[in-house]
C-alpha cells in the first residue's frame, strides 16, 4: 500500500519543547537509526531527545533551535517530513521557511506561560502560508501537575486566538513531550482528557492534493536541456498544479507560443501521466522559445490561466534589519524567475500582540507582517496564493548583499501595460506657458529623433554627431544614449523583454518632456521590438510633437565585424544570453521616417539627412 506523505512544522517560543517533542515522536515510532540514538544517549542510558534535531553546535551549546532542521519518521499508514523551526523572534525567517510547505503546523505552548507573542505571530504566519490544520500542543503539562483547570484556561486562550485568525481549524492537546504523555501513547496522567494523542490526530487528518485537472496545469520551467541525437529539447520543472500527458495541447507563457506534448519523463517508466507535485521533463512538437522562468500551461480553451502581472497586492513578512519603506527596490524571486520590484505602497501592518491591522504604516521593521503593493520591472506569471502555493509565493532579496529580506504571498495580481495604463488618481497638469509662446520666445522648436538598430550598427556615432551639429547651429539638443540611461533613469532594469519595454517607455516619456520644452531630444537605443517603439511614438504624437524614427540598417555581419564591446563574440561563445541579433529578435521598422546604413558612409552626410527630416527652426 502506498503511504501518504504529510508535512508538518513545529513552532512556538523559545524553550517550549519543540525539539524534544520531535525527538519523542521519532523515538516512540521507532524511526531512529541505532547509531543516531547511541550518539545522543547520555551515560545514564537516557536519550537526549532535543539533540536529535538540534544538530548545529551552537544549538547544542545554547539549547535553542537556530536553523530549520528536517527530520523523517513513519507509521504503517503515513510517512512524515517534520520541520523543527526556531522559536526565537530573531529567526522568524526560518519559521517562515519551514511552514511554507507544511500541511500541518504544531504550535508548542508552555502550559505554565500560556499564549505568548511568538505563539500569535507563528499562528498568523501559518495561516498566511495556507497551512490548513493547526495543532496546539500544550506542553509541559507535567510541570503544572497535570492540572485540567490550567489546561482549560490555556485552551480557551488558544480558541480565542483561532477566532481572531478567522476561525481556523485548531486542535488542542495536553502533553508532556519529555515523558511521552499523549504524544504517541495515551497518558494515564490526563484521564480527564478524552481527545486523540498527537500522533492519532496527525494520522486522521485528511489531505487534499493540488488541482489534478488538465485545465489547471502549471509547470514552471527550471532547466532546458539541449537536443541530442535522436531526442528533442527537453523542458524540466516541477508541476505545481494539474496533470500532463502525451498529446496534451499546451501554451508557453509569457510568449503565448502553442505546441503539443510529444513525450514526458517522470523517472517512472510505468507512469504515463504526470500529476502535481511530481517533477517532470517534457518534449514538445515544436521548437518554440522557452527559457528558465517561463511557465507551461494548458492550451485548452477552458483553461484557467495565470495573470501576466506587473503589479501585485501581497502580504509580506519582513526579515531585514533595515526597515522596508515605500519606494524601496528589491529583487523578487518568483518560482524560477527573478525580477526587480519597487514598493509602491504600504497598506497595513499586523500588531502581533492584538492581531489588529494598523493602516498606512510608515515602514515594516524586522519580523513585521504587512500588506503591500509591488510593481515589477517585468512580467511574473502569478496566481493567488490560496489557489496555488507555488505560483502565489515569492521571496524578496536585497540586491546589494544578496540576503533574503522578506517573503510573501500574492493576494491580487494585475496586468499593467506599459504606456497604456490610465491613472484616475492623478491628472496631467499642462505648463502655464503656452507651447507656441515658449517656442516663439526661445526661437526653438522641439522634436524627438529616435535611432534604432542592432548593437554596433553606428546609432550612437550618428547621434553624437547630430547633437554636436544641432548645438553648434544654435539649437538646444540633448542625447539620451542607451548606456547612459541605464546608469540612472533605468538602473533598476535588466534586459528581459519586460525590462526592455519599461526602459523604452521611460525614455519615451522623457523625450516628450524635452521636446515640449523646445529641445531636440535624441534617443539612441537598440529598441528591438516595433510594439515598444510604437509606445514612444504614441507618447509624442499624443502631445502633438514631431517624432522622427531613424532605422540604422547596418547589416549584422558588419556589426559583428566591428563589435567594439565584444558582445557578439561573447554571445557566439555562449557566455552572453539574450543579445539582440544573435539569440534575441530584432524587428526592423516597417515604415521609418528615415533609413540609413553606416557601412563605409560619411557620417556628416548621414547627419545632413537627419537634419533634413526635422522641422525648421521657428523665428523669434
Amino acid at each position: 500500500m502506498t503511504r501518504q506523505l504529510l508535512r508538518l512544522a513545529t513552532a512556538g517560543s523559545v524553550d517550549d519543547g519543540k525539539s524534544t517533542l520531535i525527538g519523542r515522536l521519532m523515538f516512540d515510532t521507532d524511526s531512529l537509526p541505532l547509531d543516531h540514538l547511541e550518539a545522543v544517549t547520555r551515560e545514564d542510558g537516557v536519550p537526549d531527545l532535543a539533540a536529535l534535531s538540534d544538530g548545529l553546535r551552537a544549538e547544542q551549546e545554547q539549547g535553542i533551535t537556530i536553523d530549520v532542521a528536517y527530520r523523517f519518521f513513519s507509521t504503517d499508514t503515513r510517512s512524515y517530513i517534520l520541520a523543527d523551526t526556531p522559536g526565537h523572534e530573531r529567526y522568524t525567517r526560518n519559521m517562515f521557511t519551514g511552514a511554507s510547505t507544511a500541511d500541518v503546523a504544531v504550535l508548542l505552548v508552555d502550559a505554565r506561560a500560556g499564549v505568548l507573542r511568538q505563539t500569535r505571530r507563528h499562528a498568523r504566519i501559518s495561516t498566511l502560508l495556507g497551512v490548513e490544520h493547526l495543532v496546539a500542543a500544550v506542553n509541559k503539562i507535567d510541570l503544572v501537575g497535570y492540572d485540567e483547570a490550567r489546561f482549560r484556561e490555556v485552551e480557551a486562550e488558544l480558541q480565542k486566538l483561532a477566532h481572531r485568525l478567522g476561525g481556523v481549524d485548531l486542535t488542542v492537546i495536553p502533553l508532556a513531550a519529555k515523558d511521552g504523555d499523549n504524544v504517541v501513547h495515551r497518558s494515564e496522567n490526563t484521564s480527564w482528557y478524552g481527545g486523540p494523542t498527537l500522533l492519532e490526530h496527525l494520522e486522521s487528518i485528511e489531505l487534499s492534493a493540488p488541482a489534478a485537472v488538465p485545465e489547471e496545469v502549471r509547470l514552471p520551467i527550471q532547466w532546458v536541456s539541449r537536443p541530442s541525437a535522436g531526442e528533442r529539447r527537453r523542458y524540466t520543472g516541477r508541476l505545481s498544479a494539474g496533470t500532463l500527458t502525451v498529446g496534451d495541447s499546451v501554451v508557453s507563457l509569457p510568449s503565448g507560443s502553442r505546441s503539443t506534448v510529444t513525450a514526458l519523463d517522470t523517472l517512472d517508466d510505468e507512469r504515463t501521466v504526470a500529476v502535481a507535485p511530481l517533477s517532470v521533463s517534457v518534449s514538445l512538437a515544436d521548437d518554440i522559445d522557452i527559457g528558465r522562468g517561463d511557465v507551461i500551461v494548458s492550451g485548452n480553451d477552458s483553461a484557467h490561466l495565470p495573470v501576466l502581472a506587473r503589479e501585485i497586492d501581497a502580504t509580506v513578512c519582513w526579515f531585514g534589519e533595515t526597515p522596508l519603506r515605500a519606494g524601496d527596490r528589491v529583487a523578487l524571486k518568483h518560482t524560477a524567475s527573478t525580477v526587480r520590484a519597487t514598493v509602491q505602497s504600504l497598506h497595513s501592518r499586523l500588531d502581533p500582540e492584538t492581531l489588529d491591522e494598523q493602516d498606512s504604516p510608515v515602514e515594516l521593521t524586522l519580523n513585521d507582517i504587512g500588506t503591500v503593493t509591488l510593481r515589477t520591472s517585468s512580467v511574473i506569471l502569478a496566481d493567488p496564493y490560496l489557489g496555488n502555493r507555488d505560483a502565489g509565493a515569492f521571496i524578496l532579496i536585497d540586491e546589494t548583499s544578496n540576503d533574503t529580506v522578506g517573503a510573501g504571498t500574492i493576494g491580487t495580481a494585475r496586468e499593467v501595460k506599459a504606456g497604456e495604463q490610465t491613472r484616475n488618481d492623478i491628472k496631467w497638469h499642462p505648463s502655464a506657458l503656452d507651447r507656441a509662446h515658449r517656442w516663439s520666445s526661445t526661437g526653438q522648436s522641439g522634436a524627438t529623433v529616435w535611432f534604432t538598430g542592432l548593437p554596433a550598427s553606428g546609432k550612437s556615432t550618428v547621434a553624437v554627431a547630430l547633437e554636436r551639429a544641432l548645438v553648434e547651429s544654435g539649437r538646444a539638443a540633448y542625447l539620451l544614449d542607451g548606456d547612459n540611461v541605464r546608469h540612472g533613469l533605468s538602473d533598476d532594469l535588466g534586459f528581459t523583454p519586460g525590462d526592455r519595454a519599461e526602459n523604452i517607455r521611460r525614455v519615451g516619456h522623457l523625450t516628450r518632456l524635452l521636446a515640449d520644452a523646445g529641445v531636440i531630444a535624441i534617443a539612441s537605443l537598440v529598441s528591438p521590438l516595433e510594439s515598444d517603439r510604437a509606445i514612444a511614438r504614441a507618447l509624442n504624437d499624443a502631445a502633438g510633437l514631431t517624432f522622427v524614427e531613424v532605422a540604422v540598417s547596418t547589416p549584422l555581419a558588419e556589426c559583428e565585424r566591428r563589435d567594439p564591446k565584444g558582445l557578439y563574440a561573447r554571445a557566439r561563445a555562449g557566455e552572453l544570453k539574450g543579445l539582440t541579433g544573435v539569440d534575441a529578435p530584432y524587428e526592423p521598422p516597417t515604415n521609418p521616417d528615415l533609413t540609413i546604413d553606416t557601412t563605409g558612409a560619411d557620417i556628416d552626410d548621414l547627419v545632413r539627412q537627419v537634419l533634413a527630416a526635422l522641422p525648421p527652426v521657428r523665428a523669434q
